[in-house]
């Protein structure tokens, strides 16, 4: 017979309410507080993960309604077409420096695993998995099984580098004093994909735009160089 638990949690509703309504409360927490450590994504992924683990719920049934959530991530990231959209001329007269940043971008961030794998004694499996964690998750995790990495872990750097990205940038911007919304905003989505992007987006439409478009061409350019790393 099956027990309480499983009664409950073996159902995609529990997977969908348990993640809205806890990111619901961090957003509201982060919204009181003001504190941009109050990361509603970051803390949200601590609680659920906490949650499952101390009422002993199997992630498989999580994952029924988790999935669910995780199917509306390529559609979301396709609504920020609207803003770059809006900002096409700021793109006409910013191409040459927004490709320039994308490839650096793409470069540091694959270089600076391909360096750190090294040093710490990575296997080839895990240095192809974190490989493309600078680039929005669809991508990613197509580059990674194409390289032979390990899926999960390349998720899960993904999500990490773009909780990173929500609560380094606005501290990043000030520390080196960016003052152009296109260099910062291109630096962002550059770095930490759509995840640093709804942070850009709080910034302004411009910044918002601009870390859009870089999700895309980062993606494009981070494809074009893993094929020489086969």
């Amino acid at each position: 017979m099956e027990n309480w638990i499983d009664i409950l949690t073996k159902t995609p509703l529990f997977g969908i309410t348990l993640t809205i309504f806890v990111y619901a409360f961090f957003v509201w927490l982060q919204k009181k507080l003001r504190s941009p450590l109050l990361n509603p994504l970051m803390w949200t992924v601590a609680a659920v993960i906490s949650i499952l683990l101390l009422c002993r719920v199997p992630l498989e049934n999580y994952e029924l309604g988790g999935d669910i959530i995780g199917m509306f991530l390529s559609p979301a990231t396709a609504v920020l077409a609207v803003s770059i959209y809006n900002q096409l001329a700021t793109l006409k007269k910013n191409l040459i420096p927004v490709v320039a940043g994308c490839l650096a971008g793409a470069v540091t961030s694959i270089g600076s695993v391909i360096v750190m794998s090294k040093l710490f004694g990575l296997d080839k499996a895990m240095q192809n998995a974190l490989t493309p964690k600078s680039v929005t998750t669809p991508i990613a995790m197509a580059v990674s099984e194409q390289l032979g990495g390990i899926v999960p872990i390349t998720v899960a750097a993904v999500v990490v580098t773009g909780i990173i990205g929500c609560v380094a940038a606005p501290l990043m911007i000030r520390v080196f004093f960016v003052k152009e919304p296109v260099a910062a905003g291109v630096a962002i989505g550059a770095c930490s994909h759509a995840l640093g992007t709804t942070k850009a987006i709080e910034l302004s439409e411009t910044h918002g735009a601009m870390s859009g478009i870089a999700i895309g061409l980062s993606g494009i350019i981070t494809v074009l160089i893993c094929l020489f790393l086969q």
